[in-house]
């Protein structure tokens, strides 16, 4: 696996990435210490679908101040 150091992976970056996504991972090490390993992320890989329960779940309209008197008088309050 190639080793860069850390300038050289400022000034080669989308040179590196490019390598990278296309299956070549590389480290970059500072003082000759490895720091990070990169490498290309597997396409499946998809983020979480926002918005997915919709229409499943309610939310009362005094939900925020249900119960707000016994938090209060939990934490010292006058409640």
């Amino acid at each position: 696996m190639r080793i860069v150091s850390i300038d050289e992976a400022k000034t080669q970056l989308s040179e590196l990435v490019r390598d990278a996504a296309n299956g070549e991972s590389f480290v970059i090490a500072k003082a000759g210490k490895p720091l990070v390993r990169v490498s290309s992320l597997d396409a499946s890989v998809t983020s979480k679908r926002l918005g997915f329960m919709a229409g499943e779940i309610t939310v009362p309209d005094d939900f925020d101040s249900m119960e707000s008197s016994k938090i209060e008088a939990l934490f010292g309050g006058a409640g």
